[in-house]
């Protein structure tokens, strides 16, 4: 009996040993140590880092790469969270508008072309949002590309979107 406990308690670990080794699903985000000062729920978007932070706990923040507003788009101050929307439709705002005219007036939701990805939180700044991102603008996450919007892979953006409420705060540092 003891021989067998000892060959099912290698077995288990050799078993737990190559799950391990097995290749694991990509994360862009990482749990940070952060200012102590803000408050968990809080949104902390660093353009010049290209980074949104969100505050879990005080001292801790979640970190996830973004694409941030282009250049002469930039924004900095303080927002709030009214709105979410999972598989949300696109229409292009004028500004968007007027550079691509070519683009159709409305994007359905859950479209491969859709650049809202899967999910959007709208803020109270006009037509900002943080978002998804359609697989064509993927590559475009870490860099300053957008007309205002903070742009998030798609698993990272359902991510926050399942720990954000209507109302949270948003802070937009350059």
């Amino acid at each position: 009996m003891r021989c067998s406990s000892f060959h099912l308690l290698i077995a288990g670990a050799v078993a737990a040993l190559a799950l391990a080794a097995l290749p694991q699903a990509a994360s862009a985000r990482d749990s940070v140590a952060f200012s102590p000062e803000i408050q968990p729920g809080t949104i902390i978007i660093s353009a010049h880092q290209r980074k949104l932070f969100y505050v879990v706990s005080p001292g801790v923040a979640i970190r996830y790469p973004v694409a941030v507003p282009k250049r002469g788009k930039e924004w900095s101050g303080y927002a709030s969270v009214d709105g979410k929307y999972y598989q949300p439709d696109w229409a292009p705002p004028a500004a968007v508008r007027a550079d691509h005219p070519e683009l159709p007036n409305l994007i359905r939701g859950g479209s491969p072309h859709n650049p809202m990805g899967v999910a959007a939180l709208t803020l109270d700044r006009g037509e900002v949002a943080i978002h998804g991102t359609s697989p064509k603008m993927r590559a475009s996450i870490g860099t300053a590309a957008s007309y205002g919007c903070i742009r998030m892979l798609n698993e990272d953006v359902t991510d926050l979107y399942s720990r954000v409420s209507v109302g949270s705060p948003v802070i937009m540092q350059p």
